[in-house]
């Protein structure tokens, strides 16, 4: 019988190396984060595997899964543990070897396949793991997923089956970039700088965007699993600015940034201006409406007020509905209510037919980018930029947070607005206007202006962003308020930046 899980093992012990340890924490509400290997070790990965054999058999799923790998030095040891206790379960399980999320999410189609279970930890720092899971294409676990796999591998309440099967598929990512490409070149040259971190879209992303006509200046495509230059994640400023400078120095129409597992995509325009995604997101919104009738979009609470606002999208017959942040949740709910595109503000866009298959592609949003630029009429991307109504953002603020303490602290911050909102007072000097509760709380007050607070589903972390169609004070006023009512918390530790 396989020992069950613990969470108290330490590494360099004998109990370590003969018990599984999995930290009950790495369990996140759509994926699972793990620092490898203090909260997981490669026991604890046979332990997950025999789990998800055991979710899937409960739920009636035929245990025929898809596996892949991101760049990082311990990415593959941490699959070839997955895959072993998989194969316990009985899987049938495909190995696409190294990969793009979205080619792991594209190999369920491509391979007619039920399950996907891709080792990533995204953009998170090295030292972290994590598994981005799904039992029914295009979507990945949500909560009920989730906390019912936590739930079966603490409780060791698994038994190895027979019948696992592998096989290795060796032309995954060459039948992935020829989807891709298989479609019209741009009429009109596009010069494109593809920034990688040194992480894994630098082995597919350039390539994909040379095929559809650009012309492509590679930004840290060489793969190294140190990123030495800084961490691949197009929501943070320092790649954002390395990007601009690249498209400055190169005169390129447009900078793309992508993620360590290429399911996002950061935006530069070719003046250099660092352009939110949420931003980007109205930007294809104008486009995609100009070509569908009517269409049906979602934002995520964290994302500009200009998807329900734009009189550009109004004038189309638009319609936009905010839901949760997270790549599973806007997944869901965009499959869900059969809207067109769902953006979320970290740059995860999710593309249903016929503009995609559902799941959230870096690649397929960098070629929306270059689809819309093609079809500008010779604008720019910042003429583009400068063409929607001002409004006055805030990047995304991510103090500290431990995973144990970070719920608690954000539903206080909820029951003081709501408190607030009933007794008729003030934020900012301004009455608050609407509450959106459904992902920590987003505060709107009578001229638009809005702060969302909310906790990290993958981090230890709080999110913070603020934004006002009035005045930079106005959202500074907002942003007050919150860093306020969070400094009563000692939890809260030091914001990643401030304004």
């Amino acid at each position: 019988m396989f020992p069950k899980p613990r969470a108290d093992l330490k590494p360099n012990t004998l109990d370590f190396e003969r018990l599984p340890l999995v930290k009950p924490t790495g369990f996140r509400e759509y994926d699972a984060r793990w620092l490898f290997p203090q909260e997981i070790n490669l026991m604890g990965l046979n332990a997950v595997g025999l789990g998800m054999a055991a979710l899937f058999t409960e739920r009636g799923v035929a245990k025929r899964i898809v596996v892949g790998h991101d760049y990082r030095w311990y990415s593959g040891a941490v699959k070839q543990a997955l895959i072993t206790g998989l194969l316990a379960g009985g899987f049938e399980v495909h190995d696409i070897g190294l990969a793009l999320s979205p080619m792991a999410y594209f190999a369920q189609f491509e391979l007619d396949v039920e399950g996907v279970a891709m080792v990533t930890a995204s953009h998170n720092d090295n030292g972290w793991t994590g598994i981005k899971m799904g039992l029914a294409r295009p979507l990945t676990f949500g909560p009920d997923e989730m906390s019912r796999l936590k739930e079966i591998v603490l409780n060791g309440a698994f038994e190895a089956q027979s019948g696992g099967r592998y096989i290795f598929v060796p032309d995954l990512a060459e039948r992935y970039m020829a989807a891709l490409a298989n479609r019209p070149r741009l009429k009109h040259p596009l010069k494109v700088v593809a920034a990688c971190g040194n992480g894994t879209a630098g082995a597919f992303a350039p390539q994909v965007l040379a095929a559809i006509g650009c012309e492509v200046v590679p930004l840290d495509a060489e793969l190294d699993h140190s990123f030495p230059r800084y961490n691949p994640n197009p929501e943070d400023m320092t790649m954002l600015h390395a990007i601009a400078d690249a498209v400055v120095t190169h005169k390129a129409d447009v900078g793309l940034g992508f993620d360590g597992d290429g399911d996002r995509c950061g935006v530069v325009d070719n003046e250099g201006h660092e352009i939110f995604a949420d931003t980007v997101g109205v930007m294809l919104a104008r486009d995609i409406s100009a070509i569908h009738k009517n269409p049906v979009f979602v934002a995520d609470v964290k994302s500009t007020g200009l998807f329900m606002t734009d009189p550009v999208l109004q004038a189309a017959g638009a319609r936009t509905l905010y839901w949760k942040t997270g790549h599973s949740y806007m997944k869901r709910y965009t499959f869900e209510q059969k809207a067109l595109v769902g953006f979320e503000k970290s740059g995860h866009f999710f593309f249903q037919p016929p503009l995609g298959r559902g799941y959230d592609d870096g690649l397929v949003a960098a070629i929306a980018v270059c689809d819309m630029l093609d079809r500008a009429h010779g604008k720019t991307l910042a003429d583009l930029r400068r063409a929607l109504p001002k409004t006055y953002q805030s990047p995304t603020m991510s103090p500290h947070c431990d995973d144990e303490k970070k719920y608690g602290i954000v539903e206080k911050i909820v029951a003081e607005y709501e408190a607030l909102a009933r007794s008729g007072g003030t934020v900012a000097d301004q009455k608050i206007r609407d509450l959106v509760t459904v992902n920590g709380v987003r505060v709107t007050l009578a001229d638009g202006t809005w702060g969302l607070v909310r906790a990290s589903s993958n981090k230890p972390e709080l999110v913070i962003v603020v934004e006002s169609p009035v005045s930079e004070a106005n959202k500074i006023a907002m942003f007050r308020d919150i860093e306020t009512r969070l400094a009563k918390f000692p939890e809260v530790g030091e914001y990643n930046q401030k304004i």
